[in-house]
């Protein structure tokens, strides 16, 4: 079974192709690592995928059905940039989540607020940025969807907080959904990874399982994919 499909997927902003002719197959029981540089097309895809924007060409297909209001009641997604109403505190969030999303786990959300340490009284114009990362992973993870989306949830927090969040993400996705990180940050995560999409200039330029990648090159995936683009290693 095939969870999520793009085929031919083009995106253009006025006359600049963005994305071109992308083909993917996400299967359900997996973690998946959108891995490429900044302005690689990362969120463009990711936006796409959320129906937030329309496809200049080709399609997208959640369990074989065009994406939709349909798919958005199964796919759990956090953005790259904070959507917090910060006049809110922290429990008036989980509230809204309780009420919004059927498959919203108030018991969990409180549990990771709790493993986290984040005040549930707490304002969100007071808190941090990483802070207000934290609080947006668990309102993600604290449902039962069938896709994870999460665009740099890493990018805000500290480098140890960065290997606690990867364990708060390992332990709360529901069993047979499926999880795709996008980021840059590719040595902090790879640990965690089943399949890595390489993205680079707006084309897929290798897919595959982690783990064969690693014993075919005889290297970490960041190193595999800093030699492919010459990228320079993100600390």
């Amino acid at each position: 079974m095939i969870l999520l499909e793009c085929k031919h997927l083009t995106k253009k902003f006025d006359q600049k192709t963005v994305l071109d002719d992308i083909n993917l197959k996400i299967e359900p029981g997996k973690i998946y690592g959108l891995l490429g540089k900044n302005g690689a097309g990362k969120s463009t895809l990711i936006k796409l995928v959320n129906d937030l924007l329309t496809p200049s060409d080709g399609k997208i297909l959640f369990k074989n059905k065009p994406i939709g209001i349909n798919s958005k009641a199964h796919i759990s997604y956090l953005p790259e940039r904070t959507y917090l109403d910060k006049e809110m505190r922290v429990e008036q969030t989980i509230h809204m989540f309780e009420e919004f999303y059927k498959d919203f786990d108030t018991k969990r959300a409180c549990k990771l607020l709790e493993d986290l340490d984040l005040d549930k009284d707490s304002k969100i114009a007071k808190m941090s940025k990483g802070m207000q990362e934290k609080l947006q992973l668990i309102l993600v993870m604290s449902r039962d969807a069938d896709l994870y989306i999460l665009d740099e949830p890493l990018g805000g927090v500290d480098p140890a907080t960065r290997d606690y969040i990867l364990d708060t993400i390992l332990s709360n996705f529901k069993e047979g959904s499926s999880v795709i990180i996008s980021t840059h940050l590719i040595a902090d995560i790879e640990r965690i990874l089943d399949e890595v999409i390489f993205i680079d200039k707006g084309q897929i330029t290798l897919t595959g399982n982690a783990d064969k990648l690693r014993s075919k090159e005889k290297s970490s995936i960041d190193e595999l994919f800093r030699r492919m683009f010459h990228a320079k290693k993100v600390n």
